[in-house]
């Protein structure tokens, strides 16, 4: 294992401390951790396939949902594996272009998932609100789009970072107190001054929180006024139980981000941040599509026929 460098120099690997150096906490990690991402891979690719198979399921809001599936699987097996292998071994190094690499899909993916929850809110409150015009204005060239805005905005925020943190010149120590290559952790070992990173990152986080969060209020605002105006208490039942899986994974989801990116530099606890970290790197992929599919009676059904299909053949 290599040593922490006490001058300032460049690095050509970093090492990740993990979670915890306790070895008697070591088979109980690994075993957690492996089981909760045994979950979400099959979870989420078992999600986008019952999409894709299933006619029913062929609307917006299910094309969005696949979507958010596939970016739940990609970041978690950008972070996960390589979390699961320094667990076991005691080579915790990995690369400096590894590194950078880890760091800009992640953030790609997360800055995505973001994106997508509030197209998602916008899908709703068009299906709820304008239900008669809603195959007309949810076409496919629109859902297309959305999706591909989610996308763009992910790599290019994530882009802006790399670039900063490929600028950094020296690192006063090549050791990581995380189980990965986050910004937060990074700049917190430069020798350089980052205040323009941590400047940029807290910017970038709380505009990409004010713009999400604005729409989804706004959509759920209008939603609300639309349900609270049915006469039919079914109809109302029917519009609340659409919107609460979203609602959920919302509030997990965001409540994790603001605690950890949209605040000054001179609040960070990277052993705090590491904590929460966990919950939305590891633990929110494996929720997310639990939550879709056992409040969502359209993904039950579908999942009841296709398995009654298979086993009747």
């Amino acid at each position: 294992m290599a040593v922490i460098v006490e001058n300032c120099t460049t690095v050509k690997q970093f090492i990740l401390l993990g979670l915890s150096d306790v070895p008697e906490l070591r088979v109980f990690l690994c075993l957690l951790f492996l089981l909760i991402y045994a979950v979400t891979v099959l979870a989420n690719l078992g999600m986008i396939a019952l999409i894709q198979v299933s006619s029913r399921l062929h609307t917006p809001m299910y094309f969005f949902l696949s979507h958010l599936s596939f970016v739940d699987f990609c970041y978690s097996s950008v972070i996960v594996p390589k979390m699961l292998a320094n667990i076991l071994t005691k080579d915790k190094a990995i690369s400096f272009l590894g590194c950078m690499v880890q760091f800009y899909l992640f953030c790609a993916y997360i800055i995505t998932e973001v994106f997508l929850l509030a197209v998602m809110a916008y899908d709703r409150f068009v299906a709820i609100c304008n239900p008669l015009l809603y195959v007309v204005a949810m076409s496919q060239k629109l859902c297309m789009e959305l999706v591909s805005c989610c996308y763009l905005c992910g790599s290019v925020c994530s882009l802006i970072h790399l670039c900063l943190a490929l600028d950094i010149p020296s690192y006063r120590s090549n050791v990581i107190n995380h189980f990965f290559c986050d910004l937060l952790p990074l700049l917190s070992l430069a020798c350089s001054d980052v205040t323009t990173n941590e400047l940029l990152l807290f910017i970038v986080a709380t505009v990409n929180e004010i713009i999400t969060i604005t729409i989804i209020l706004t959509s759920y605002l209008f939603i609300l006024i639309t349900i609270l105006r049915m006469r039919s208490a079914e109809g109302r039942r029917r519009a609340f139980s659409t919107c609460t899986s979203h609602l959920t994974a919302i509030i997990v989801f965001h409540g994790t981000i603001l605690s950890t990116y949209c605040k000054s530099s001179s609040d960070n606890s990277l052993d705090i941040d590491k904590v929460i970290t966990v919950f939305y790197t590891v633990v929110i992929p494996m929720l997310n599509p639990l939550i879709y599919s056992l409040r969502n009676k359209d993904v039950k059904e579908a999942l009841r026929k296709v398995v009654g299909s298979k086993t009747c053949s």
